[in-house]
Formats: C-alpha cells, structure tokens, sequence
C-alpha cells in the first residue's frame, strides 16, 4: 500500500476537499491533518504539505508538528490564510519553498505551484539544476551533482537509455566555474569509427578525400568548457587508445596536421553499458576506463523512482504549454497504472507518453482506458466496469447479479495454472470501482456512493478500509 504523501492542513471542509481532489488526481495520496495524529515510517512519507486556514490555534500548532519529520518539504499556502506571513514572508525559513494558492482552485494552478517550488528546491542557490523530482535517488542524484560540479574531476555517468545523463552533464556543467564557456557533446556511438577522430580532434585541408578545408573538432570547439562524450562504451579500440593519450597528455593533433595543440577542457562521458564486463570481454581499456570514471555517477531508471511520476508529467506538461500543446492531466486510475509498468525507455518514454497524450486529449483528462494498451498493466475487465459506470451515471438499470458474474467471467480469462488468492483478486477489483465512481463523480463521495449504489456511511468504511480515506473528503 502507498504511504500518505502530502499534508493537508484546512480547517474549512469545502476547501480542504477541494485540494485532497486536485492532489489525488496529481497522482499524490494526501491525508487531512485533523485525522492524523502521529507520523509513522510506514503509513507516512510527506513530500510536500498545504497550509490553509486553521480556527483553533492550539490545533494548527499540533498540525504544523507533524512536519517535523519532513523539515525540507515544498508548501502550499491559501493567499488568504493567516499563516502566509509566518510562511512566505522574505524573513521566513520557509519562504525559499513557499508557493501561494489563489482560490477557486484548479488543477493547472496546483501543478504550476508544484513544478516552481520543486526547481527552486531542486536548483539550490544556483537554480541551474535540470532534475525534477522529490524521490530519494534523484535527491542523491542532485546533492552529488552539486558536489562534483565545483571541481575539473572527470566524470563518469552510468545508466539506461532514457535516464537523462546527457542532462546530468549540462547540468554539471551549468554549476561548473566552466558554465560561461562551451558545453560541447558528441555521441560516439552514432559516428562511424573512421570518422569519430576528424569530429573529436579536426583535421587539416587534404587531410583525406572530401577535406576541401581546415576543420576544428570537438576538443578545440569545447577550450575552457566541457565536452561530453555520449555512449563512450562504443567507441573502436583504436580510437580508445587515441582518446586515453589525450586525456593523459592534453595535447592532440588534427588529422593530416603535425602540429600538436593543448586543450583546456573538463571531460564528462556516459554509457548505458556494463563497462567492467567490457574490459572482461576485451571491448573496452581498462587503462581508460579509470581515467573516465574519476567520480562515477549512476542515475536510477524511472522504475527505481516512481514517487517522481507526478512531478515529471508536470513538468513535461509546461514544457508542452510553452510549445503551444495543450497541458493534459492523468486520472487517478491511469496514474496508477503508471505506477505498474516497467518503463523500459525511463523518462525519455514517459515524455514521449505525455505528449502523445497531450495530442489526442488537449485540456482534457486521460483516464486509463485512454491509455496505450502496454501501459494498462493487467488490470482485466476495466473496459467492461467503465461501461458499467457509464451506464450508470447515464441512469440505465444496472447489471443484474448472474450478468455481472457472466460478464466478469468473459472479461477476466482463465484461471491461472498456479491459481490465484480470490480474496485478493475480489479487492483490486472492489478498488478499482470505487476509484473510477469517485473519478466519475469529481471526489463527492456521496455521489459515489449513489452510483455504486450503497450506503454513503458503507463506502466511507471502505475507503478508511483500503486506505483511501486520506485521498478523498469523507
């Protein structure tokens, strides 16, 4: 079960009910703080808190305690709380990840106030920080970032495609002393062998068939800055040995030309590959793998850090407003199956999705139906059970028990040769409907009820139950 993730402090329901259901279709799982009275590691992981207005001062206080464990966090304040001088004034500890909320709210507004207070977070004092997200790797990520970029030490960075480590390279160098100089990148994978060492050290006019002029390379184009060598792991073995006297002596030649140049330049390469099982299998220098990797820095893939998938739609969603795309908002149930898929292609994949999604449903909703079908996980029958909703909220007769059991049946496939825990099975599916009756009926609960047709007071059991009670106003 996913722990409470954000704080909502709102002494007024009608609000607090307001922000819990612009929150929960964030994709985070809010608590109110009138129903929670300690923090527990294994309920709570607060990453970011609302502050509106609170009556009964003794009870705000106990509230704002429970921030205690989460010191760092970003807020959301009310512009018309009480509190926003305590919170937001220049003098505040709080105001550096402060942001103000102006009602009536909307789903765009809270996003937008996320997205500023995390880069603001994020960047430190330099703001130049490039990754979005609040989750344990990528704060890593950030703090190591943050420690290497000060110095010329070279630097290693490992991990899959898609990750972002061309992105950790600017931004190392963006809080380099270097950032008003050069950031020049290459991909070594993507050039042939016999003309990787023209692109990196240049070459002279007549230097071989076509060289009609004089050409700088990558190392000359890159002096004082930093020059980043892409997918590193694909370079011939030639050029390996090419490459490591460079490095040793920072002295090059161009092709064709005898004169030998010195070159002042940081160097920060990247791999997707085993580079150790490289050296093993003869493909790699082992001699120039230790001049590379001085600081290595791995970057987790996006399955390592699924609590950064609502911050990053976020993120691609203003980036995609400032290309003129319309901003797009994922339903509860398609974050959810978000949050089930393997993300083989990490966060370039994700991007890609969200555009595609801000394409075919502009300023609109994408529940998990709309959703290509490899990212709906295996959630069996949910086509079935969003036309029973439908039909519902349209006020057609519902399913009579032996349809619903026939239906489920052709829907769910066979039994699986290991069997199944029914018990289990029933409840995700129990879930499932009540997320999407709270989806279709904008968070009211009672209205839920009514299209699932059940007592209000039974469904509020089952939300506290299945520990939903903190995502939605009950």
């Amino acid at each position: 079960m996913q722990k409470f993730d954000f704080l909502v402090i709102e002494s007024d329901q009608k609000r607090a009910e307001s922000v819990m259901t612009a929150l929960y279709f964030l994709g985070y799982r809010p608590q109110h703080g009138k129903t929670c009275d300690s923090v527990d590691e294994s309920t709570h992981a607060w990453r970011a808190a609302y502050i509106g207005s609170i009556a009964d001062a003794a009870d705000s206080e106990r509230q704002f305690a429970l921030l205690d464990t989460a010191p760092h966090i970003p807020i959301l304040l009310a512009s018309d709380s009480e509190w926003v001088e305590r919170f937001s004034s220049a003098k505040s500890p709080f105001a550096a990840r402060s942001a103000l909320l102006e009602f009536p709210l909307r789903y765009a507004q809270v996003a937008e106030a996320m997205r500023s207070v995390d880069a603001r977070i994020l960047g430190g004092h330099s703001g130049k920080l490039r990754f979005v997200g609040r989750s344990a790797p990528i704060s890593r990520v950030n703090a190591l970032i943050r420690q290497v970029a000060p110095f010329d030490s070279s630097v290693l960075v490992l991990g899959e495609s898609g990750t972002g480590k061309e992105m950790v390279a600017r931004a190392i160098h963006d809080n380099s002393p270097r950032s008003d100089k050069p950031f020049i990148a290459i991909n070594c994978g993507a050039i042939p062998a016999e003309l990787l060492e023209s692109e990196l050290f240049g070459h002279e006019k007549g230097a071989f068939t076509g060289a009609i002029s004089a050409r700088k390379g990558r190392f000359e184009m890159a002096e004082g800055g930093t020059l980043f060598l892409d997918e590193i792991g694909d370079m011939s073995l030639p050029m390996q040995v090419k490459l490591l006297r460079v490095l040793q002596e920072r002295v090059f030649e161009r092709v064709g030309g005898n004169r030998a140049q010195r070159c002042d330049v940081r160097i920060i390469a990247a791999t997707h590959r085993n580079l150790e099982q490289s050296i093993a299998h003869g493909q790699f220098r082992e001699d120039l793998y230790y001049r590379l990797s001085v600081f290595p820095l791995e970057l987790p893939s996006l399955r390592e850090r699924l609590d950064d998938l609502s911050v990053l739609v976020a993120e691609f969603n203003q980036r995609l407003a400032r290309r003129g795309l319309g901003v797009v908002r994922f339903s509860a149930g398609a974050m959810h199956a978000l949050h089930g898929y393997t993300w083989p292609g990490n966060v370039r994949e994700l991007a890609n999705l969200v555009e595609r999604m801000a394409i075919l449903f502009p300023h609109g909703e994408v529940c998990c139906g709309d959703l290509p079908e490899k990212y709906r996980g295996q959630q069996a029958g949910d086509e079935m059970r969003d036309t029973g909703l439908l039909a519902l909220i349209e006020g057609a007769a519902p399913f009579a028990a032996d349809e619903d059991l026939h239906l489920a049946a052709d829907t769910s496939g066979l039994l699986p040769m290991e069997g199944l825990d029914l018990k289990d099975h029933l409840t995700v599916i129990e879930v499932g409907l009540i997320r999407q009756a709270l989806e279709a009926t904008g968070g009211v609960v009672a209205h839920a009820a009514r299209l699932l047709h059940m007592q209000r007071t039974t469904l509020v059991e089952k939300l506290r139950k299945y520990g939903l009670q903190g995502s939605l106003a009950v």
